[in-house]
């Protein structure tokens, strides 16, 4: 998920009363809710889409999920002593626990993959025990109900607190209310995925779309032949053989075997990379007859340097009629 959303996650958990248990709390839990992002320093040194091998893997695994809040609570811890012998540390300021705030920086990471996991990009959940990729497919991976349901929370949370009122309620009445949402959307793309899996072989993704949480663009297909159906479109038993007078609701996309590359380091380049990370790859043809890697979840033939990788030595070879 999308940055905001883990503060905000952070906050609320915050705000419903764990703040309480120590000074510097709150950043033990908004920074720890965040910190498993620290991969994105990759793009310091990785080229193109390389970085796709690298992402939401061995900061998000449970080796993460102990260290780093034990960094975040010795660095807090440090800055509280160094404010103290300064003489700038405020007197509202609660004593500072270095227990607890390695136990709130614990909770706050712990979010992190959780919220990822969500959606169909993927996590890497046992890395480095192992380099299986996790989907929830759950939420879009910016949810602006969330951002509404849990930004108002905070901000009357922290409004009651500054009045006087009892403001842990809010708080604890919003994670409340998302862990239902969140449950509610989980259900939907299970139906989803249930009624359209019933064809042998088809890998089926159930993506959610911005706003309309209700609706799902559906991923059908196998061996890089892939249908992508849009959310209004009704239908039954969709599979790639059957013909449907719908059809302008439906993106089939591949036209060229996918690439058997040789096996490499997920990080050793940008083809091996993105195929560690595709999920749905398929490949298409470049004006010059080569071949253009992609993925079914980031299909958009408008934008193609994003999620795509060109193989300008490798030639289409075209996939067998359907």
């Amino acid at each position: 998920m999308d940055n905001l959303t883990h503060s905000l996650v952070g906050a609320l958990i915050g705000q419903a009363g764990l703040k309480r248990k120590t000074g510097l709390a709150m950043p033990a839990l908004i920074i720890g809710a965040n910190l498993p992002d620290v991969d994105a320093a990759c793009f310091l040194w990785l080229d193109g889409v390389e970085h796709l091998g690298f992402r939401r893997g061995i900061t998000h695994g449970p080796p993460a999920w102990l260290l780093l809040p034990l960094v975040l609570a010795g660095l807090l811890y440090g800055f509280d002593r160094w404010q103290a012998k300064r003489g700038t540390r405020p007197a509202a300021r609660l004593p500072v626990s270095f227990k607890w705030l390695y136990l709130l920086g614990f909770i706050g990471c712990l979010t992190h993959p959780a919220l990822d996991w969500l959606n169909v990009y993927g996590i890497r959940l046992l890395e480095p025990f192992s380099s299986r990729w996790f989907y929830g497919d759950t939420l879009f991976i910016i949810d602006v109900w969330l951002w509404a349901l849990m930004g108002f929370a905070t901000w009357f949370s922290l409004r009651r607190e500054k009045r006087g009122g009892e403001w842990r309620r809010p708080a604890r009445v919003a994670l409340s209310v998302a862990l239902a949402y969140i449950g509610v959307n989980g259900a939907i793309t299970a139906a989803m995925e249930t009624r359209d899996g019933d064809v042998a072989g088809q890998q089926v993704i159930a993506s959610p779309v911005p706003f309309w949480f209700w609706e799902r663009e559906m991923i059908l297909g196998r061996d890089g032949r892939y249908a992508i159906v849009n959310p209004a479109i009704e239908r039954q038993d969709l599979n790639l053989t059957s013909t449907t007078e719908d059809a302008q609701f439906i993106d089939f996309v591949g036209e060229c075997e996918v690439p058997n590359l040789p096996t490499a380091a997920p990080t050793a380049n940008e083809p091996s990379a993105f195929l560690f990370w595709s999920r749905a790859p398929f490949a298409e043809r470049a004006l010059d007859g080569s071949v253009l890697l992609r993925d079914a979840r980031f299909y958009d033939p408008r934008a193609r340097d994003r999620f795509t990788v060109k193989l300008p030595d490798v030639q289409c070879e075209e996939l067998p009629a359907r």
